[in-house]
């Protein structure tokens, strides 16, 4: 089984990609999402409390994400301490995930940030989902309600598309005109090869 990596910068459309991947019966774990949950783990919780303050957490226990992304977002420090408190436990979930689906002839773990963190050296592949920047930041701002201001900000901490699309080994244009099912299928059958070849 192959450990494949998809990656794409904010408002790429990676999450719409990976949906496309499991329609075709392609496990996909999401790793964004995986960490998000990870903020509600007792464990996590309380070293997150341990370091950020109670104040990122409400009255009922809820993250604060707006808050939480205002602090992590500008400040380098603080994003390197979170990511320190919550990937070695997304990476240990991955790997009981993984165990539930030997039978495959590859997985996806979808991630925002695996050039950033260096986790494209743990995997086979990595495909890069990509779409020009001004569609991008209209998508995010329709999709979250945030202003340019607040997009641009979570864009500075990713690496550009020119610098992902040169690591991956796979590229998916994602902007709207190219036909993105044909592409996942062309991707699906290269992956399949791959592994026969193993």
């Amino acid at each position: 089984m192959l450990n494949v990596g998809i990656t794409g910068n904010i408002g790429s459309g990676k999450s719409w990609i990976c949906r496309i991947f499991e329609a075709m019966g392609i496990p996909v774990f999401y790793g964004d999402q995986e960490a998000k949950a990870l903020y509600y783990d007792s464990e996590i919780k309380q070293q997150v409390i341990a370091v950020f303050g109670s104040d990122v957490y409400d009255k009922d226990g809820n993250l604060d994400r707006k808050k939480m992304a205002s602090i992590v977002f500008s400040d380098p420090k603080a994003l390197f301490q979170i990511n320190s408190i919550i990937h070695p436990a997304l990476n240990k979930r991955y790997e009981e995930w993984m165990l539930q689906h030997q039978d495959k002839d590859y997985v996806l773990h979808e991630s925002a940030i695996i050039f950033e963190h260096g986790l494209e050296k743990t995997m086979d592949f990595v495909i890069n989902v990509s779409a020009p920047k001004l569609l991008r930041l209209k998508r995010v701002m329709d999709r979250d309600g945030l202003t340019e201001e607040e997009v641009k900000s979570r864009m500075k901490n990713q690496w550009t598309d020119e610098v992902k699309n040169e690591m991956a080994n796979f590229v998916l244009i994602n902007d709207g005109d190219d036909a993105v099912i044909d592409q996942v299928r062309l991707i699906n059958k290269q992956l399949i090869e791959k592994n026969k070849l193993q």
